[in-house]
């Protein structure tokens, strides 16, 4: 680890500043190795740690049969999914997961997204990172091997292998286009998933994809390993270890108000989307100007008291707020 790096995971100000800003994957090998969930004896003193602090709720388990290869996806008429949902105690599906993994051909079990303060109150002492707001709590993903489908998150990401192993892969947001993103309304977990990552070479339903597969970017994981994961960044998540646990956390630390910028793309879909076309250029050249500024503030020639609703306060956006939520409402 380079002594820029380790300065960085000193707290989360500088982590902001020096790795988050650039928005770029980094590796950050061993650290969580001190990690007091860390502490026993491989995977089976991970689960001993969890079950300790466990609350006895109740989580969905994405459970697939020996057939799917624990490739998590779509069925082959992506009206429905390679796997099923169930419901059951964490317990019974932890211990069903250790009980398993060595039985040849077994059906692979999957736990996602457990939050610390439902399933797991006090492993956050467990978990710490200095670099992390410590307000921001853990999740857990446990289960056998397998591959969950490229996709993205809208918060930036630190993902942490606590047992196991972990190869994330991963595409920059402006591959978008060639990685032929899914519908955005009938998903595995949430968000759509890139369906051409992982396609074999050539495949004629992706051809759009060989412009993008030279763009991938692998990290392979071990444990006390952790992984920054920026927004929008593209990542399909292999776990290759029998049992394997990962911690993460997620965050926006970016965040300017209450609002997210998903939903403004989302309002943009139905308001610009089927415009003619010279219309959302034009559009696209407001955007550029106000929203993504190349030139910088469009306001920059105008001294700062004279920027009006566009100046940087927190009133200022309250006022724009105010306003959008006004002419939604028809007024």
């Amino acid at each position: 680890m380079s002594d820029t790096l380790a300065e960085a995971l000193t707290d989360p100000e500088r982590f902001r500043a020096q790795v988050m800003t650039p928005g770029q994957p980094v590796l950050m090998r061993g650290a969580a190795r001190a990690w007091p969930l860390l502490a026993g004896d491989g995977v089976q003193g991970v689960a001993d740690q969890l079950l300790r602090l466990e609350t006895g709720g109740s989580a969905e388990v994405f459970v697939g049969e020996p057939a799917i290869g624990a490739r998590y996806h779509y069925d082959a008429t992506m009206a429905g999914f390679n796997f099923i949902r169930s419901t059951m105690p964490f317990r019974d599906a932890l211990t069903r997961i250790l009980d398993t993994a060595a039985e040849p051909g077994h059906a692979s079990m999957y736990m996602g997204s457990l939050t610390a303060e439902t399933f797991f109150p006090g492993v956050e002492q467990m978990t710490r990172l200095p670099f992390v707001p410590p307000e921001v709590l853990p999740r857990i993903w446990i289960g056998h091997a397998s591959t969950v489908a490229c996709h993205y998150d809208t918060m930036d990401n630190v993902a942490c292998v606590a047992a196991g192993r972990r190869r994330f892969t991963l595409f920059p947001p402006d591959a978008i286009g060639d990685l032929y993103v899914g519908p955005i309304d009938h998903t595995l977990a949430g968000q759509p998933i890139a369906l051409a990552v992982g396609s074999a070479p050539g495949d004629p339903r992706f051809l759009r994809f060989e412009q993008a597969r030279h763009r991938a970017r692998v990290f392979d994981l071990e444990p006390g390993d952790a992984l920054y994961v920026p927004k929008l960044w593209w990542h399909q998540v292999e776990a290759t270890g029998d049992v394997n646990v990962l911690v993460n956390f997620w965050w926006d630390g970016f965040a300017a108000g209450p609002d997210q910028p998903y939903t403004a793309m989302l309002l943009a879909l139905t308001a610009i989307a089927e415009r003619p076309p010279a219309e959302r250029a034009a559009w696209r050249a407001w955007f550029d100007h106000y929203v993504f500024r190349p030139d910088g503030h469009p306001l920059a020639f105008l001294p700062p008291e004279r920027h009006g609703v566009l100046g940087a306060t927190k009133e200022n956006q309250g006022r724009i707020r105010a306003l959008v939520m006004r002419l939604l409402r028809g007024g």
